[in-house]
């Protein structure tokens, strides 16, 4: 499957440098306690919990727990338990916050789930659930780059040394027959790795042609005159990857399976809301990154609209793609082959598909040993 041989992946056994770089392109850099999210407990806790401690990003992709905390759904289905929520930007910092204990449950894109995974050499989490696919645009300024064959001499921007669409560009300038240096980003094409709050402003100087981003930045430099030249989904069979998925560490699953069961209930019951109710859902998503602990201000419609349109909720985790991933990257040289079987355990997400009457997901092979 040619088309879909875009996204490397970086480990620590293969390449250690960009080990501190794989991440799911938040804003800001360090984690933040978002209390504007926390809504008062009611109830009996569950599984006799004062809290149950989650983290996510701050972006339209990460529009279910985003959604569902300004909805309070989440602390509804936790009754009497705390959500206590926090903010992240980098995939390591979500990952090191999830083995400390930090927070028990995470949304993160799937490069740090398996680096964090196979570094622990299975130990440390599980993918429990889906959250989005696609999302993640290469984004050209027209006069510049009219087509995919103008690419060559140019500079394209991408999140971070390492992340999700940075290595999926890297790839895909293979693919095309560009040569590049995958740590340095100088070659035919130059990749230039700049955070994805001085995106826009470097795109509207000049010092990038280009960028391949994830919303709502994408939206962002369509917004000051740049051109959406590839949406990601057309490299995937049926449009289809993940971009983020839900992970929870080993140890809080098994001591505390009702607690997990009850985050996984609300993030299937804010998807199917989402669905239901697209324009109050892209309303409560830009509420809640308005939130001062977020981005402190809302989107303008002509950001939040697309970037809301291009990112899809789903309960799926995609495991297929996943694994296509994995396997992209060992042919690419960059990853010893990893043993991913047992990186997901969908028991729980099945079962409460099931008691909302809707068809369980499949693991792709890599459930629980």
């Amino acid at each position: 499957m040619p088309a879909v041989r875009h996204r490397l992946l970086a480990t620590a056994a293969t390449v250690p440098l960009l080990l501190g770089a794989l991440s799911a392109c938040g804003y800001g850099s360090e984690a933040k306690k978002d209390s504007a999210a926390d809504v008062t407990a009611k109830g009996p806790k569950t599984d006799g919990l004062d809290d149950v401690k989650i983290g996510f990003f701050g972006n339209t992709t990460h529009a279910t727990p985003l959604v569902g905390l300004q909805k309070g759904i989440f602390q509804k289905e936790l009754g009497g338990t705390k959500v206590q929520s926090s903010v992240f930007n980098a995939g390591p910092a979500e990952i090191e916050a999830l083995n400390s204990g930090a927070i028990d449950i995470g949304w993160i894109g799937p490069s740090p789930a398996i680096n964090g995974y196979t570094k622990s050499h299975g130990k440390s989490l599980k993918i429990i659930g889906g959250s989005a696919s696609g999302g993640v645009s290469l984004v050209v300024d027209p006069k510049k780059i009219k087509s995919l064959a103008d690419l060559k001499g140019k500079t394209i921007a991408t999140p971070q040394l390492g992340n999700t669409q940075d290595v999926a560009l890297l790839n895909y300038l293979a693919e095309k027959g560009y040569r590049v240096d995958p740590t340095t980003g100088k070659g035919d094409v130059t990749v230039q790795r700049t955070e994805n709050k001085v995106t826009p402003t470097a795109f509207q100087q000049g010092s990038i042609d280009a960028a391949w981003v994830p919303e709502p930045t994408a939206a962002k430099l369509v917004s000051v005159g740049g051109k959406t030249l590839l949406d990601e989904k057309k490299l995937w069979k049926d449009g289809k990857f993940v971009i983020t998925n839900m992970i929870v560490s080993q140890k809080f699953l098994k001591e505390h399976p009702k607690a997990v069961e009850a985050v996984l209930r609300a993030s299937v019951k804010t998807n199917t809301w989402i669905h239901a109710h697209p324009d109050e859902a892209r309303q409560a998503l830009n509420d809640k990154l308005s939130d001062p602990q977020i981005s402190g201000k809302a989107l303008p419609a002509d950001i939040i609209d697309p970037a809301f349109k291009n990112t899809d909720v789903t309960d799926d985790p995609l495991a297929a793609t996943l694994q296509q991933e994995a396997d992209h990257a060992v042919k690419a040289g960059l990853l010893e082959k990893p043993d991913l079987k047992g990186i997901y355990d969908l028991r729980l997400l099945n079962k409460v598909l099931k008691a909302e009457g809707k068809p369980a997901v499949d693991d792709a092979g890599l459930g629980s040993k």
